[in-house]
C-alpha cells in the first residue's frame, strides 16, 4: 500500500493569532472527509529540511512584522533552502496571515521567496487584517481544499 501524501502547516506565532489560524487549517485538513492524507503541524522552529522532503503539499502562516514576514519563518525558509535545493519536487502551497496592517509587505516576502523553492501556489491567501477570528473558517477551508486536492491527485 502506498504511503499516503503529507501536507506540511509550518507557522510562528507570538501572539497566538497566527497559530489560531495555524490550527484551523489543520482542522479542515483534518477533516473526516479527508482519508487519505497525513496533516502535520510543525511550528517555524520545529520544521526542517527533512519535512518539506517528505511534503506533497504545504501551508505556510506567519504574523505580519514591520510589513514582512516574522523572523522566525525567515529563519525556516533560509535553514531549508540548500538543504533540499534540486531534491525537492514542486510543492503546491498557499499562506495565511495575520496583519496589523495590511499583510502585502509579508505577502510579498513570502512569495518571492516561494519563487525560488519550487513551491507552486494553489489557492488564494488568507490575510486577517486586524482580528483574526472571522477568518477561522476562511483557514478551515484552505486546511480542507489543499488535503482534499492532494487526497484526489490534483496537486
Amino acid at each position: 500500500m502506498a504511503a499516503k501524501p503529507m501536507l506540511l502547516i509550518v507557522y510562528h506565532s507570538q501572539t497566538g493569532n497566527t497559530r489560531a489560524m495555524a490550527e484551523a487549517a489543520w482542522q479542515g485538513a483534518t477533516d473526516p472527509l479527508v482519508e487519505g492524507v497525513d496533516v502535520v503541524l510543525k511550528t517555524a522552529r520545529e520544521a526542517g529540511p527533512q519535512h518539506l522532503l517528505d511534503a506533497a503539499g504545504l501551508l505556510l502562516g506567519t504574523p505580519e512584522n514591520f510589513g514582512y514576514m516574522s523572523g522566525a519563518m525567515k529563519d525556516f525558509l533560509d535553514r531549508t533552502f540548500y538543504p533540499v535545493e534540486g531534491k525537492l519536487r514542486p510543492l503546491p502551497y498557499a499562506i495565511f496571515i495575520s496583519a496589523g496592517n495590511d499583510g502585502e509587505g509579508a505577502l510579498r516576502s513570502l512569495r518571492r521567496i516561494a519563487a525560488g523553492y519550487p513551491f507552486r501556489e494553489v489557492q488564494a491567501p488568507v490575510v486577517a487584517r486586524g482580528e483574526v477570528r472571522p477568518h477561522l473558517a476562511a483557514c478551515r477551508d484552505l486546511g480542507l481544499a489543499l488535503a482534499a486536492g492532494l487526497e484526489a491527485g490534483i496537486y
